[in-house]
């Protein structure tokens, strides 16, 4: 397969089977070549857990301290004075039984997050065939279960990410832009790996951090020292 111009000046600055530290791996990235579009910097981390076993799976969310340079777009299930508190918030979507219809009528909801309250949760379970397979369904161990709906909804709006194993125990998700400073990059990253380590199961033996990859959008997953992201964590 023949390699694009910028596909090769990338190959040419990747030592390969180089295992970088975090500051060279976000300082290597930076460097490629540039796009036509502001590419997003994106983490895989292996976690030594057996996805197999429902206690092992991890999941949650994390506030990045510097966001992901993204608005996200919120819908909220909810009705009463939460309804209003989601409003006041800054919620895009706001609604109960008549949104609920919306979708189904739909099958859409033009959504980045959906916040429910504990209240909502039963009849919101109509939805989950279409909510479900966008990883849009409101879960308590993410927070987007609750009753504090205008936090949530704040939360969402500052950049704050939603992960979960996948079926090889891996975690993919978003810490920020090609263009965020150097610093705001490691401080994403050093926030998610501590949230992660608070997430570990009890049940998980053995190594749990086993290894972290970082890359652009577009770019070649480069590898990064554990030592020089878990002694922040």
């Amino acid at each position: 397969m023949n390699k694009s111009k910028r596909q090769k000046v990338i190959m040419e600055k990747i030592e390969e089977l180089k295992v970088y530290p975090l500051t060279d791996a976000i300082s290597l990235i930076k460097s490629f070549p540039k796009l036509k579009f502001n590419e997003s910097i994106d983490i895989s981390v292996n976690l030594g857990v057996d996805p197999k076993k429902s206690d092992q799976n991890v999941r949650g969310s994390s506030s990045l301290p510097h966001g992901i340079g993204k608005v996200s777009k919120v819908a909220v299930f909810a009705e009463g004075p939460e309804a209003a508190d989601a409003t006041k918030a800054g919620a895009d979507i706001v609604g109960f039984e008549d949104l609920i219809e919306d979708v189904k009528k739909n099958k859409d909801l033009d959504a980045d997050v959906v916040i429910a309250t504990p209240e909502c949760m039963k009849k919101l379970g109509s939805l989950g065939r279409i909510l479900g397979p966008k990883n849009l369904m409101p879960n308590p161990k993410e927070g987007t279960v609750t009753k504090n709906v205008a936090e949530a909804v704040e939360n969402a709006k500052k950049g704050q990410i939603r992960y979960k194993t996948d079926k090889g125990g891996i975690i993919h998700t978003t810490v920020g832009k090609v263009d965020f400073e150097s610093i705001k990059l490691q401080e994403n990253i050093f926030h998610l790996i501590e949230d992660l380590n608070k997430a570990k199961p009890s049940t998980a033996k053995g190594k749990y951090m086993k290894n972290i990859t970082i890359s652009s959008t577009m770019g070649p997953g480069i590898k990064v020292d554990l030592s020089t992201v878990e002694r922040r964590s």
